[in-house]
């Protein structure tokens, strides 16, 4: 939240305009996705009640747009939109839904969801706090779906194991510790802190990664890090 400074006006006439820390904060596009009209109508109340959120139309898309995506469990039709949104130009995702099954976790992940948020738990506060964290570049995943990532990532790896020869490219250390970071559910301001780094740094460092191995959020690049057993 951007804050404000008056400065008092001991002089005639009229006092000073609104300087640069007081513009207006970028607002987020938000489009909804969802077959249940009345879940729709439920989450737009919600978000609409956020300053910083714009919702658009569901035919909007790009760079910067969050896309919710409503669902009750997983098909394929839920699937085919993930992946459709995957080639799409920009657009990041949070998955609402009941449940996840093991073995369609890392495909939501490797279709570009950076944040999921269980139905039961879809407040106002919980849906636009995974939102926000989205626009931000951050991941939001729920702290039981950490646990089953790194066991699914764990199959994968011992069926690798038996397929040796397989290309891997690797980390540099300081990506290991900020990825490491990451799993363990903390934001980019709590990474710097912790590692004594910029922002900036932690920014660079998650976007070097993600480029050079074409991944496709912090999401991906941990589940990444996982299977390739740097984590």
């Amino acid at each position: 939240m951007l804050g404000s400074h008056r400065t008092t006006n001991t002089g005639p006439g009229p006092g000073p305009g609104p300087g640069p820390a007081e513009s207006t904060p970028r607002r987020v596009p938000v489009v909804v996705h969802t077959p249940d009209p009345i879940s729709r109508a439920g989450a737009v109340s919600q978000l609409r009640q956020h300053p910083v959120i714009e919702l658009v139309d569901e035919a909007c898309g790009g760079p910067g747009t969050v896309a919710v995506l409503i669902i009750d469990t997983l098909d394929e039709t839920a699937l085919s939109w993930l992946r459709r949104l995957a080639r799409s130009d920009g657009t990041q995702a949070v998955l609402v839904a009941n449940a996840i099954r093991e073995a369609e976790l890392l495909d939501v992940i490797e279709c570009g969801v950076a944040a999921i948020v269980w139905r039961h738990e879809a407040t106002a506060h919980r849906l636009v706090q995974a939102v926000l964290a989205v626009s931000r570049g951050d991941g939001d995943l729920p702290a039981d779906l950490i646990g089953r990532l790194i066991t699914q990532v764990g199959i994968l790896r011992r069926g690798a194991a038996d397929h040796p020869g397989a290309p891997s490219s690797g980390l540099t250390r300081r990506e290991v510790d900020v990825l490491r970071l990451v799993a363990e559910g903390m934001d980019t301001g709590e990474i710097a802190g912790k590692l004594s780094y910029s922002e900036r740094t932690v920014k660079n460092v998650v976007h070097g990664l993600t480029t050079r191995l074409h991944l496709r959020n912090r999401a991906h690049a941990v589940a990444y890090a996982l299977r390739e057993g740097y984590l």
